[in-house]
C-alpha cells in the first residue's frame, strides 16, 4: 500500500509539473511586443497614441499604397492648441534610434530626428502652402502626422493626431 502512495505522490508532483510548464507556454505565446507609441503635449495637456491602424508595418516598411492610404487619412486623437504655443512631439527610443519626422499641413522637419522628442511652433504645423501659387495660408485644424522611417525610402509606422486651433 506505501508503494502505491509513494508512486501516486510521483504521479502527481510530474502532472502538477506538466501543467506548471505548459500553462508558462501558453502565457508567454499570449505576449507580443508592445507596440510604439507617439506623444503629443501643448501646455499641460498630452495624448498618446498608438500607430493608426493599417499604419504599422511590423518593423517593414509599408508598401506605396499603405503610405498612400495613410498619408490621406485624418483622425486620431484630438488636441487643442493656441496661436504661439509650443506643440511637443516624442517617440519612445527604438523608434527615434530609427529617425522619425513630423508633417502638419505641409512638411515641418527639414530632416529625419534620432532624439525622442522634438518642439514645434504651433503656427509652423498650422501652416500650409498652395504648390502652384507658393502662396501661404493658415488652417483651423490640421492632421499631424508622425512618420517612423526605416533605412529604405519611405516609413514603417505611422500616427495621425488632431490639431485644432482655439478659438
Amino acid at each position: 500500500m506505501t508503494a502505491a502512495m509513494i508512486s501516486w505522490g510521483k504521479g502527481r508532483r510530474a502532472a502538477a509539473a506538466i501543467g506548471a510548464v505548459s500553462l508558462g507556454l501558453v502565457t508567454l505565446s499570449a505576449c507580443s511586443k508592445p507596440t510604439d507609441l507617439a506623444t503629443v503635449t501643448v501646455g499641460s495637456t498630452t495624448v498618446t497614441a498608438e500607430a493608426t491602424p493599417g499604419c504599422d508595418g511590423n518593423g517593414k516598411l509599408l508598401s506605396k499604397k499603405q503610405v498612400e492610404t495613410c498619408i490621406s487619412k485624418n483622425g486620431g486623437k484630438t488636441i487643442t492648441v493656441q496661436p504661439g504655443e509650443r506643440v511637443r512631439v516624442g517617440v519612445t527610443p527604438e523608434v527615434a534610434k530609427s529617425g522619425w519626422i513630423v508633417i502638419g499641413g505641409g512638411p515641418v522637419m527639414r530632416e529625419a530626428s534620432t532624439q525622442t522628442y522634438r518642439s514645434f511652433d504651433a503656427d509652423t504645423l498650422f501652416m500650409q502652402q498652395n504648390p502652384q501659387t507658393g502662396q501661404t495660408t493658415y488652417s483651423r485644424s490640421v492632421t499631424l502626422q508622425v512618420a517612423e522611417l526605416g533605412k529604405g525610402e519611405g516609413p514603417k509606422t505611422m500616427w495621425h493626431f488632431n490639431l485644432k486651433q482655439k478659438d
